[in-house]
């Protein structure tokens, strides 16, 4: 087994076509197809499904796919570090991110880090916080960035964004009366129909947390939907479908013109911090070095204001 035959599989994997794979690899076909061959000859295993639609990995492929990406990046990074021909710029720098961080918070940041460093490449996979997780411990990411801290393997968390999440309803003279009159979240909220992010949001987590300090349990709220998209969310919230708990960045423009209101969650407001996170025992790429050495200098000196008062 040699690093030809696994970048040879890797590439086969994510193009999902041998041809293709060949091509962007700068080889023939017929080699590409003798290093998987080779490489699942050694392993005695079958690690690439042929059919007619193409090419899918098996289980164990999947598996020694994660293995593969694992360790044709540690060649990069030593490429990177020692090689004096062979500039650290070039690499994809794979981010994956929970829906507020990517929506809201990284595209400055990315394009911030691309003013600065044209020659990198940046890809961004967008999933909830615990598949950022996930992403990070198979390796399928470099550095991710979560609204909630999920304890699990050697991840390393560096808050550095404080958000706060509130509370969302429809713009009426109901939910006004509510807001202008101070009215305790806990008198009303187990009255009225809440529409909740999905299974693995780290918003949802953090909102259960809140509320569970207040003495509401999120179980017994009156659900109307699970939703995956927060544009979805807060439409059907406009429309009087339900309340729901979302991070405030999400609904700046609604508050500003006025079609949802935003109610604080406590009486200590719910402040939640962005987390960006990575492997503490897998090596970093130079490029993930220089995005986190970013982060820390546009945000860990940076408050944080909010939007939306009663007025």
């Amino acid at each position: 087994m040699n690093l030809k035959q696994l970048e040879a599989f890797v590439k086969v994997a994510e193009t999902k076509s041998f041809s293709e794979a060949a091509k962007q690899l700068f080889l023939t076909q017929p080699t590409i197809s003798a290093h998987v061959s080779a490489l699942e000859k050694e392993l005695n295993t079958c690690f690439l499904i042929r059919n007619t639609r193409g090419v899918e990995l098996s289980e164990s492929g999947k598996e020694l796919y994660a293995y593969a990406v694992q360790m044709l990046e540690i060649e990069k990074t030593i490429k990177g570090r020692f090689g004096k021909e062979i500039k650290p710029e070039g690499n994809v720098l794979r981010i994956g991110a929970s829906t507020v961080p990517a929506q809201y918070i990284l595209p400055n940041v990315m394009s911030t880090f691309h003013a600065e460093y044209p020659g990198e490449k940046l890809k961004l996979f967008e999933t909830d916080s615990k598949g950022v997780i996930d992403m990070i411990l198979s390796h399928h990411i470099d550095i991710g960035f979560t609204g909630t801290v999920i304890e699990k393997g050697n991840c390393k968390y560096l808050p550095f964004y404080e958000d706060e999440l509130v509370v969302l309803t429809p713009s009426n003279e109901k939910f006004v009366e509510k807001l202008c009159g101070g009215q305790i979240l806990a008198d009303w909220i187990m009255d009225e129909p809440v529409i909740l992010r999905e299974e693995g949001s780290g918003t949802k987590k953090e909102a259960e947390k809140m509320l569970a300090e207040q003495g509401i349990d999120m179980k017994k709220l009156k659900l109307a939907a699970l939703m995956e998209n927060q544009e979805t969310i807060k439409r059907s919230v406009s429309k009087g479908m339900g309340v729901t708990i979302l991070s405030k960045l999400a609904a700046e423009e609604e508050l500003k013109n006025g079609t949802l209101l935003a109610f604080p969650l406590g009486s200590q407001g719910g402040k939640r911090m962005i987390n960006l996170v990575y492997d503490a025992e897998y090596p970093l790429l130079p490029a993930a070095e220089r995005f986190i050495k970013m982060i820390k200098r546009m945000y860990l000196k940076k408050e944080n204001t909010g939007i939306g008062e009663c007025k």
